[in-house]
């Protein structure tokens, strides 16, 4: 008896994946299924950088429809494509960047450019090409964080990003003095932030991260409407103080109408590194509450980690000096979550079509 291709939907609408949920059916995943005898054939095309997970999906696939009567053979191919997808309001697209992903917070010293070069970092070890533009314009951390400094060169009135642990960045660290304040007033800063974003030569990116600056001032609402965002992530802590503070920048990207991707609860819990006694120190569940009554997710809970600090002050954030630890785990595991939730976003396919231009008969 052959097996039916409606035999083997079946069978792969109980493959759920585990970082969307959802079946590799309702999902359309599974692709170009074909049965030649008793050999089975299909593609399964996964929406976001998946490079851990290819294998794992493969192996899961080829095991439900082995288990088929009638199926002698399965040819599975899992593959990642990142698709762009779009950008609300009118803000013109970067050319060559699918996705932005601002990272923000209230207020500072919540560890938001922590999470933003760690966010970047997982993305890229899972195979995505992933830029960070350092938007913190009166505070810059991303070249200490990533261990870069000196101009980056200027190719065709374009600067060319500097690169490591395979993320691209531009800052306005970069053309500064380390103790130099820039003293700029919020129109001349947006000015100057508009103009890192589109004079850069990003080249092809799936996922260009903004590390934004804290607050939700004017410069901030400016960079939220002139720049073409896909989502935003919220990075607070559990303490009601920084939690006021998040609500506001959430409230902001709502009504310029940026979708939230969810939120990063950092500083967590505190776990002591002679004792291992695990303690809130900045409070409990403040970020549980914050997307329960915004109807968000929470994408991930960070520890209140010295090595975080240290591998971030010496250039080489968690993600790439311990790849295998906890909270490297954390910062995947969030990473994969906030890029499943930008592909179930409508795609933007203006880059599919040509400029059309109707021209009068003389």
């Amino acid at each position: 008896m052959q097996v039916t291709v409606e035999q083997v939907q079946a069978a792969l609408q109980q493959v759920v994946d585990a970082n969307t949920g959802k079946d590799l059916v309702s999902t359309k995943s599974a692709r170009n299924i074909r049965v030649e005898g008793g050999v089975v054939s299909l593609e399964v095309e996964l929406g976001y950088p998946a490079k851990s997970q290819l294998e794992p999906m493969r192996k899961r696939v080829e095991e439900a429809l082995s288990a088929l009567p009638g199926v002698s053979a399965v040819k599975a191919e899992v593959v990642s494509r990142i698709s762009p997808h779009g950008a609300p309001g009118g803000a013109k697209p970067v050319p060559g960047v699918k996705n932005i992903i601002a990272v923000a917070s209230g207020k500072g010293g919540v560890g938001k450019s922590t999470t933003a070069v760690n966010l970047a970092l997982a993305l890229a070890a899972e195979g995505a090409n992933v830029g960070i533009l350092d938007a913190d314009i009166y505070g810059p951390s991303q070249p200490m964080m990533l261990g870069l400094s000196g101009k980056p060169d200027v190719v065709d009135n374009k600067v060319v990003p500097k690169a490591r642990h395979g993320v691209r960045l531009n800052s306005i660290g970069f053309f500064i003095e380390a103790d130099n304040p820039v003293v700029w007033r919020a129109p001349i800063a947006t000015g100057y932030l508009e103009q890192l974003l589109r004079e850069t030569a990003w080249g092809d990116l799936d996922y260009l991260i903004v590390d934004m600056p804290p607050g939700t001032g004017d410069i901030q609402l400016t960079l939220a409407q002139k720049v073409p965002v896909t989502g935003a992530i919220i990075v607070t802590t559990p303490q009601d103080i920084a939690l006021i503070d998040a609500r506001k920048g959430l409230k902001m990207f709502e009504k310029v109408g940026v979708p939230i991707l969810g939120i990063v609860e950092n500083m967590s819990t505190h776990i002591c590194s002679n004792c291992g006694h695990e303690e809130h120190i900045f409070g409990a569940g403040g970020g549980a509450r914050m997307a329960k009554d915004y109807g968000v997710e929470v994408l991930g809970n960070l520890p209140l980690d010295i090595h975080v600090r240290e591998q971030t002050d010496s250039g080489n954030p968690t993600v790439v000096s311990d790849p295998q630890g906890r909270v490297a785990e954390i910062y995947r595991a969030i990473a994969r979550r906030a890029a499943v939730k930008v592909a179930d976003l409508q795609k933007n396919m203006s880059s599919k079509f040509p400029n059309i231009v109707i021209q009068k008969n003389t």
